[in-house]
């Protein structure tokens, strides 16, 4: 009996459905993006004499920083939360979702060299970053869960243990937002090379826009709290210090917000990046 040979039938066509997403391709290309985040994490922290302890000993030295001058010295109240706890967990929620914006923003210009070279689905890239991120929050989570058991202990924080499972879908949604805003922002900064320098400013000042260094309970009346939950981040940070913390402004409203706000700019973000990657090259 005869094997008959193995033929591989390619088809190439024009590609016309600039709205295409492109998932199914990325989903093929999923062990590439788990060798490309294993790498980009190792290279973060080689050479270095502390290593990954750098991913937590910089929030707890923040977090430290931020419980003197806006605890102390400002006299922002944080609740029944410790001041300490209350702007370690903030700090690290924040710190990811910057991450995923700043990483993303300046995609193109800081993968040239590789986009240029070989071809595979760009969109691997800004998902690996995500999962970097997401990394990268875990280690910094290290020092929040020992002052969280702490506190438990000397019976001055009650977390919600019965939603906890609910916790891994907040920081997935925060690292989805954060990814669609860096999405947006490579797709503009191919072109207009000033964003990379304003990006980084912009990302700073708006972590004042959202209920990092204060609770969204401050603003419970007036224009400032519509301001705040025009945010999409402030449900999910105060649903997630909720859940964590025991204390916290959680809204039905402020999360469909985030969820829409979420959707509408994943599909924005990928089509964006979609139309650009084919170009770049040209523009770089």
């Amino acid at each position: 009996m005869k094997k008959k040979d193995s033929q591989i039938h390619i088809c190439i066509d024009a590609d016309e459905k600039r709205t295409e997403l492109g998932l199914k391709e990325v989903w093929a290309y999923r062990d590439l993006i788990l060798l490309l985040s294993r790498k980009k994490f190792f290279l973060l922290y080689k050479q270095t004499i502390l290593g990954p302890i750098w991913a937590f000993l910089t929030p707890i030295i923040t977090s430290i920083i931020y419980t003197i001058v806006f605890g102390r010295i400002a006299h922002i109240e944080t609740g029944t939360v410790p001041q300490l706890l209350f702007y370690l967990t903030g700090n690290a929620l924040w710190n990811y979702v910057a991450t995923c914006i700043t990483e993303n923003a300046n995609l193109f210009h800081a993968n040239v060299h590789l986009f240029g070279k070989v071809y595979f689905p760009r969109l691997s890239v800004p998902i690996s970053n995500m999962i970097v991120c997401l990394w990268r929050l875990l280690l910094q989570f290290v020092p929040v869960i020992l002052c969280l058991v702490w506190f438990i202990i000397r019976g001055e924080v009650h977390p919600h243990y019965s939603l906890w499972l609910l916790l891994p879908l907040i920081l997935l949604l925060l690292g989805v937002i954060g990814t669609d805003i860096g999405l947006i922002c490579s797709s503009q900064t191919t072109k207009y090379r000033d964003l990379m320098m304003v990006i980084p400013f912009l990302v700073q000042a708006a972590m004042y826009l959202t209920p990092v260094i204060y609770p969204a309970s401050q603003f419970l009346s007036g224009g400032l709290q519509g301001m705040l939950w025009i945010n999409p981040l402030t449900a999910p940070i105060e649903a997630f210090r909720y859940i964590l913390l025991g204390e916290g402004t959680v809204s039905a409203g402020g999360l469909i917000w985030s969820l829409a706000f979420t959707s509408g700019g994943f599909l924005l973000g990928v089509i964006l990046f979609n139309r650009v990657e084919k170009t770049f090259m040209d523009m770089i």
